[in-house]
């Protein structure tokens, strides 16, 4: 299934949690892994504020821990998070370089 954002939202990948801790502790497969609040895009809308960012399939972006909409495509779990005009309706925060 393909799915195409509609206006000023784009669809991301969430990022899972690294397999091994920053002090050197492996985690099992067994271990539930909490998701960043991070992930790349994939797909976009053609909305002006999109373009106004400069945003782009591939990019890391960082938001909010409950932002956005969970959706699963192909058992596959992404959101679709709204990138508006105003600061205050935002959910993407930023964008990893």
């Amino acid at each position: 299934m393909k799915i195409k954002p509609i206006g000023d939202r784009v669809l991301v990948k969430q990022s899972t949690q690294d397999e091994v801790t920053a002090s050197g502790i492996i985690l099992p497969a067994s271990a539930e892994k909490e998701k960043k609040a991070q992930g790349k895009i994939v797909a976009l809308g053609n909305g002006p504020t999109i373009k106004e960012l400069g945003l782009k399939e591939g990019d890391t972006v960082v938001f909010g821990k409950y932002s956005g909409e969970d959706i699963e495509i192909d058992k596959e779990e992404y959101k679709i998070l709204n990138v508006s005009k105003t600061k205050d309706d935002s959910e993407v925060l930023a964008i990893v370089e």
